[in-house]
């Protein structure tokens, strides 16, 4: 049945208004507690502009909040109609809710989805190579680079780096730019990490607020195989 969305009564939102379910319809399903993380490397994190984002943790699933927001989103002003009036996700949001940087560089990078590439940038970013049953098509297995991350002896500046770049991977596949995939990492990322130093130069923030307000999040330009999150 169509249902006519002109009349405010008929919109998922009059139903999470409701008196006796609207505590418990707003409230998330499970936040689940941020990934583990070893206290040895915090200052090394701070210092990429990871640090306040490693705390979020996941939110699982919310299907009624979720289906009253989809009603009310408006693509072609990029807002939410709400009864208080036109909402929307700013970049001052993104910057103060996930402290990310927005500031920086482009987050941009070459399309390449070849093996040769995903164990090059393994071995430089974590320091060993992937077996045939830790990656595909360009992806890694989380599992195993969480794995590569908890295994760090952390006992040497040049360890630290490495966990923690390990540690921003898992955070930007699983609450960054997170996706349908619950087992994978995409490896595009991985280059913009090899270099510690040069991660915080990044502008982290813009791609996540263009995820939130429904613009072009990654375009790929199939002349020079690049990617770019605008």
């Amino acid at each position: 049945m169509v249902r006519n969305f002109t009349r405010p009564e008929d919109h998922i939102i009059e139903y999470l208004n409701h008196p006796e379910w609207a505590i418990r319809n707003l409230l998330s399903r499970k936040l689940d507690s941020p990934d583990t993380f070893n206290k040895i490397a915090a200052a090394a994190l701070a210092l990429t502009g990871f640090e306040h984002v490693s705390q979020v943790g996941e939110i699982r699933g919310h299907s009624s909040l979720l289906s009253a927001l989809v009603e009310r989103w408006r693509p072609e002003t990029h807002t939410f109609h709400l009864p208080v009036g036109e909402v929307t996700v700013t970049l001052e949001d993104v910057s103060y809710i996930l402290g990310l940087p927005i500031n920086g560089e482009a987050v941009t990078g070459r399309s390449d989805s070849s093996h040769q590439f995903l164990v090059d940038n393994c071995i430089a970013c974590f320091g060993r190579e992937p077996g045939p049953q830790d990656h595909v098509l360009g992806k890694v297995n989380i599992a195993w680079v969480r794995q590569c991350r908890d295994t760090e002896p952390c006992d040497t500046q040049e360890f630290v780096e490495r966990y923690v770049r390990v540690h921003i991977f898992c955070l930007l596949g699983t609450v960054v730019f997170l996706d349908k995939s619950t087992t994978s990492l995409n490896s595009k990322f991985l280059p913009l990490l090899r270099d510690f130093h040069r991660v915080s130069s990044y502008s982290w923030g813009h791609p996540v607020w263009y995820t939130y307000t429904d613009r072009c999040v990654v375009h790929h330009d199939t002349t020079t195989k690049r990617w770019m999150a605008h």
